[in-house]
C-alpha cells in the first residue's frame, strides 16, 4: 500500500527539520525553536550517542511510565547533545514530554525540559562549570549554565530546563 499524501508530506517535513537543525548545529547557529517527533528526536540523539531509557518500555507521550520525545523543542535536543559534547559524560535520558510532570510554560509537556541519570561525571561537569543557585526548596540544588539553562539535582535524577530560544 503507498503511503498517503499527508504522510509524505510529514516525512519531508521531518526531514527538513532534522536537516535544518543538522546545519544549525555544525556551523554553530541558532536552532529553530520548534517542536519535532519522537522519531525525528531519537535520530539525533543516537547520532549524538545519548541514551534513553523507560521503565515502562514505551514511548507513548500519554503514559507517565513512557519515555517519549513527542513535541519536545529542537533546541531543547541541541542542549542536550551540547551538553553531552562539553562534559564528555554519558548522558542516560530518563524523562522526556510525557504526562506525569509539573505543568507550567517550560514543562516536560511543551518540550523545555529533560530528565537525565546521575553520574558522578555529571556531577562534577556541572559543579565545577557552573553556577550554584542554591537549594529550591521541595525541589533540589539547582545550578545555571552560561547559556541560561537551568540544572536541578532532584534526588534520582537531574531535572534540566533548556531555557535557550533558538530562532524565537
Amino acid at each position: 500500500m503507498s503511503p498517503t499524501r499527508s504522510t509524505l508530506r510529514r516525512r519531508v517535513l521531518t526531514l527538513l527539520v532534522a536537516s535544518l537543525a543538522s546545519v544549525c548545529v555544525t556551523f554553530g547557529l541558532a536552532a529553530p525553536a520548534f517542536a519535532i517527533s519522537h522519531s525525528s528526536a531519537t535520530s539525533q540523539l543516537r547520532a549524538a550517542g545519548i541514551s534513553w531509557t523507560s521503565s515502562g518500555n514505551c514511548s507513548d507521550r500519554y503514559v507517565s511510565t513512557c519515555t517519549s520525545f513527542d513535541g519536545v523543542r529542537q533546541a531543547t535536543i541541541d542542549g542536550i547533545i551540547t551538553f553531552k559534547r562539553a562534559s564528555g559524560c554519558a548522558i542516560t535520558i530518563t524523562a522526556g514530554t510525557e504526562v506525569g510532570h509539573a505543568s507550567g510554560t517550560y514543562s516536560h509537556w511543551n518540550g523545555y525540559k529533560l530528565d537525565i541519570a546521575l553520574s558522578t561525571c555529571i556531577q562534577n561537569y556541572i559543579s565545577a562549570n557552573y553556577t550554584y543557585v542554591g537549594y529550591i526548596s521541595g525541589f533540589g540544588y539547582q545550578y545555571r549554565a552560561p547559556s541560561g539553562n537551568l540544572y536541578t539535582k532532584e534526588g534520582s535524577h537531574w531535572d534540566i530546563l533548556f531555557y535557550t530560544c533558538g530562532g524565537c
